[in-house]
């Protein structure tokens, strides 16, 4: 796993792989997000992908601690991963090898009670998340229950549809309950990764939020405005007629270059309620970490889906009661630490997203600056951009 004694002593995994396995009742995509900071702006991409974070937090003194301080990326990585909307969680504490004596239930109760207290904080319900004491080096609670910890007596998930029980982390993958996304709005796919298959294909990978992909299908990238047909899909190395909300994707289209579509574009069905860029956006944020006062012009990065933007704060338009929602100031000079408003943002470069009623995945976001989370916050409303230039003319134009 991993290669995992080289990144044990290294500390760190630099990739972000897809990987696919067959539980039992489940087809597994694990996408391997690196845990420094460096490479966060990464990880929120990937978290538009998942339907359950397995949170890996490190049963050694030094790791732990380091994880969940204050700035530690245990704490960022939960955060970030509720506000995208991944509302299942399964947490493993893994290297209980190492900790002091080997295999200690006194560490693992330590670190389950400290990890509930923040996770509750952030809006898990702490009884549907299963707590599992791990070595994933010897292979302790990953397939089949461990002899080093016969204290473990396992976990058990309580949530609407009813309550699960078992002792490994693959049985906890088994319990995971695969969301339900809208096939009948129209196709919502933001892109993750493109690569050139030959003078002609370009293949474009993605999570089909909402709607369907069709082979023949006529698409628009946006902001692009880029159409084009589909020739082919493929999922987990399947050639495949249509693909459905939920699933990991490549699609092929031809006579669209490469360097003509990005990660951040959004692809949808030119003939069904095509995406728009968007020319500003209403949004609700709650302001987390900001060392001084956020005011009018104030310009960092969104994150939304795929796409990494500068947006500039163009008004501050009311300060609301975290709580009720209503407005406690209108127009306020500035919004700090613990503040939650309502804000106008316009986007330095062309961006596309989409109401959060409308389309949730496409409609939260994450604002970072300075290496860190400022805020997060919700799509209230979105003013679209119309088209100057038409589609077709575009490709055209493109392709000389």
């Amino acid at each position: 796993m991993d290669e995992l004694q080289a990144v044990r002593e290294r500390g760190i995994c630099l990739r972000i792989p897809l990987n696919q396995f067959e539980t039992k009742t489940q087809h597994v995509t694990i996408v391997d997000g690196p845990g420094h900071r460096n490479f966060i702006k990464n990880m929120i991409t990937d978290a538009s992908q998942i339907d359950c974070v397995l949170l890996v937090v490190s049963a050694g003194l030094n790791g732990f601690k380091v994880d969940v301080s204050k700035d530690g990326q245990t704490r960022e990585h939960a955060l970030f991963m509720y506000t995208l909307g991944v509302k299942q969680m399964i947490v493993i504490v893994n290297k209980m090898d190492t900790t002091d004596p080997p295999f200690s239930q006194v560490r693992f109760n330590e670190i389950k009670s400290e990890l509930l207290t923040y996770i509750e904080e952030i809006g898990y319900q702490p009884e549907s998340i299963a707590f599992i004491p791990v070595s994933a080096l010897y292979s302790d609670n990953m397939i089949d229950p461990s002899v080093n910890m016969s204290w473990y007596k396992g976990w058990t998930v309580e949530r609407k549809e009813g309550s699960v029980t078992g002792k490994t982390l693959v049985e906890a993958i088994d319990a995971i309950i695969p969301p339900q996304h809208p096939s009948e709005k129209p196709l919502r796919l933001p892109i993750q990764d493109v690569y050139t298959i030959s003078d002609t294909v370009t293949v474009a990978v993605g999570r089909i939020e909402a709607g369907i992909l069709k082979t023949n299908m006529k698409i628009t990238f946006t902001p692009s405005n880029l159409s084009t047909e589909v020739k082919s899909i493929e999922m987990y190395h399947e050639r495949m007629d249509e693909a459905l909300p939920g699933d990991n994707i490549g699609f092929g289209v031809q006579d669209v270059s490469a360097r003509k579509l990005h990660r951040g574009f959004v692809c949808s069905d030119s003939n069904n309620d095509p995406a728009q860029e968007a020319s500003s956006l209403i949004a609700q944020i709650i302001v987390l970490n900001h060392p001084g006062k956020i005011s009018q012009g104030y310009t960092p990065t969104l994150d939304c889906h795929t796409a990494h933007i500068a947006c500039k704060f163009a008004e501050l338009i009311s300060k609301i009661g975290l709580q009720t929602g209503n407005a406690i100031e209108d127009a306020p000079k500035f919004v700090k630490s613990g503040d939650c408003a309502i804000v106008k943002l316009i986007p330095t470069k062309p961006m596309c997203v989409e109401k959060f009623a409308d389309y949730p995945s496409l409609g939260r976001f994450i604002v970072r600056d300075m290496r860190q989370t400022v805020a997060v916050g919700i799509i209230k409303d979105v003013e679209k951009r119309t088209p100057n230039r038409t589609l077709d003319n575009y490709i055209s134009c493109s392709s000389h």
